[in-house]
C-alpha cells in the first residue's frame, strides 16, 4: 500500500485515540483543538503527548476569540503557550471569529462586522497573540449565516488585510468559503482570488448539513459529514495552481469509525500526489 504523504492529516477526536495509540495509522499529522489539552496532567495530554512522538502535530484554537474588544485572555494565552512550548506543533491557529464580550464567554464563534474599526481590533490581537507565543499563528476563514449591514468591507478583503497588517498565516477552510457562498450569494472565485497563496500554510476540507428553513434553504458547517464533491473540486483547482499545502480533513460531530475518517484522507492525498509530481516523487 503507498504511504501517505506528510502533507494530508486529520483532526484527532477523543473516541480514535485509543486507535492511533495502538495502531499508529499510516497519516501524515495530527491536530488537535488546543483547549482540549490544556491539562498538563490529563490523560488526554498523556496521550497527545505519546502521539506526538510519532506524528507531527497542530494546535487548533476555538477560545482565543481574537475579534473581541476585550484585551486576549492572558490567562487563555498562558495555557496555550504552555501547550505549544511542550508540543512543538507544526501550527498554532485559530478562527476569523469572536466569542467574549467584558470576560463572559459564548459557546460558538460568531460573526464579525467587517468595519475598519473590527480590523483593527483584531490585528491588534493577532499581534498580541503572535507578540506571546514567540511564534506566528494562523488565522481561518469562518462559515457564516448572517451579515452585518453595516460592514463595509468584503469578507475575504478583510481576511488578506489581517495577513498583510500582521503578517500571520491563513488556514483556509474551502469547506466554509463554499458554505458561505451559498448563504450570502457571493462566488468562491472572487473570494479565493483575493488570497494570495503565499499566505495560506494549511487547508481545512470537511463536510456540511442542508437545512430547510421557512425562508429558504441554508447550509450549516457541521463538520458531520464526508466532504462534498463540489468542495473536493475547489481543493483540487487549489492544489493545481498553487501546489500541495498541509491539508486536514475535520470530522467533529457524529465522528465516524477510523477507517471512514482516513479514506477521506487519503482522497486528498491522491489529489496531491496527482497534482504536484514532486510529493508523488517523494512518496
Amino acid at each position: 500500500m503507498e504511504k501517505v504523504s506528510p502533507w494530508v492529516g486529520v483532526g484527532l477526536r477523543q473516541p480514535h485515540h485509543d486507535h492511533f495509540l495502538n495502531h499508529s495509522p499510516d497519516i501524515g499529522w495530527l491536530e488537535v483543538h488546543s483547549e482540549n489539552f490544556f491539562l498538563p496532567h490529563s490523560k488526554a495530554f498523556e496521550a497527545l503527548h505519546t502521539l506526538r512522538r510519532h506524528y507531527d502535530v497542530s494546535c487548533h484554537g476555538v477560545g482565543l476569540s481574537l475579534g473581541s474588544v476585550d484585551p486576549v485572555n492572558k490567562h487563555h494565552l498562558g495555557k496555550l503557550k504552555q501547550l505549544v512550548d511542550t508540543i512543538d506543533p507544526l501550527f498554532v491557529s485559530d478562527h476569523l471569529s469572536w466569542s467574549s464580550v467584558d470576560s463572559e464567554y459564548f459557546n460558538d464563534l460568531l460573526p464579525l462586522p467587517y468595519t475598519e474599526e473590527a480590523l483593527e481590533v483584531f490585528c491588534r490581537n493577532v499581534d498580541e497573540t503572535q507578540d506571546y507565543l514567540s511564534r506566528q499563528m494562523l488565522v481561518e476563514n469562518p462559515s457564516s449565516y448572517l451579515s452585518f449591514s453595516h460592514s463595509t468591507i468584503p469578507e475575504w478583503e478583510f481576511l488578506a488585510e489581517v495577513a498583510r497588517r500582521t503578517g500571520c498565516g491563513l488556514l483556509l477552510d474551502l469547506n466554509n468559503i463554499h458554505v458561505s457562498a451559498f448563504n450570502h450569494g457571493f462566488d468562491t472565485d472572487t473570494y479565493l482570488a483575493a488570497i494570495n497563496p503565499e499566505w495560506v500554510q494549511e487547508i481545512h476540507l470537511a463536510g456540511f448539513t442542508v437545512k430547510q428553513l421557512d425562508e429558504g434553504e441554508i447550509w450549516i458547517d457541521t463538520h458531520s459529514q464526508p466532504v462534498s464533491e463540489p468542495v473536493w473540486s475547489l481543493y483540487e483547482k487549489w492544489i493545481a495552481e498553487h501546489g500541495a499545502r498541509h491539508t486536514l480533513i475535520e470530522w467533529d460531530r457524529d465522528i465516524p469509525t477510523p477507517d471512514v475518517l482516513l479514506g477521506e484522507a487519503a482522497k486528498a492525498d491522491r489529489i496531491v500526489k496527482a497534482l504536484t509530481p514532486s510529493v508523488k516523487e517523494a512518496s
